[in-house]
């Protein structure tokens, strides 16, 4: 198993930068993500366990499940973004929040928060890996059971925004749905970006 260090750091700072925009966004402003996110912001609000430690848990948990399924550089290169998302997360706790305002204006924080969420994810599994463990257990459900990926997605996250609503009023868990069309939609956007080395592969074969 070769891991590249840019990729290596690629991983780790991208989920640190979606770690940025959970804190100061998405946990101030009562707007959730579905999969591993969401219940990393439930837990915190109902059990006041810091999403520091809950998301590597959990992630931590999904990867060992889809060890066998994905591939070892996968899941290493997961494991390194659920230590920079821990990371990210834990040290920015250790400040206030930027935008303490921001849960006024909760359109602004759906768009921005998908905007977080959607780079970081988008360039973690650009460089080969996950920033949550969701990619992993849904790849692995697909695997297993057949089912079209898309459904284990919109299962999970539709699960997870049902259950928040047992402290999100209706109104922000449909700016949460926003966020995560958009991120998804983000997402899509930059993995079809072509790389330097894919046009470098085809001219040679023109």
């Amino acid at each position: 198993m070769k891991l590249k260090p840019i990729n290596i750091l690629t991983a780790f700072l991208s989920s640190a930068f979606q770690a940025f925009g959970m804190y100061n966004i998405h946990a101030l402003s009562d707007i959730t993500e579905g999969g591993v996110l969401g219940v990393t912001l439930l837990l915190e609000h109902w059990f006041s366990v810091s999403p520091a430690l809950s998301s590597f848990l959990l992630n931590g948990a999904c990867f060992a499940l889809g060890w066998r399924t994905l591939g070892k550089e996968f899941i290493a290169y997961s494991l390194i973004a659920a230590c920079g998302y821990s990371v990210g997360y834990g040290i920015c706790e250790q400040f206030p929040p930027l935008w303490p305002g921001i849960a006024d204006t909760p359109l602004v924080a759906a768009i921005v928060g998908a905007l977080f969420i959607g780079i970081g994810a988008g360039l973690c599994v650009r460089a080969g890996g996950a920033t949550t463990g969701d990619d992993a257990l849904a790849m692995s459900i697909s695997h297993l059971t057949k089912v079209p990926i898309q459904w284990v997605y919109l299962v999970s996250d539709l699960s997870v925004l049902g259950l928040s609503l047992s402290y999100i009023p209706l109104r922000r868990i449909l700016y949460s749905l926003l966020t995560v069309v958009l991120s998804g939609q983000i997402i899509g956007v930059i993995q079809r970006i072509p790389t330097r080395n894919a046009g470098t592969e085809s001219d040679k074969k023109e």
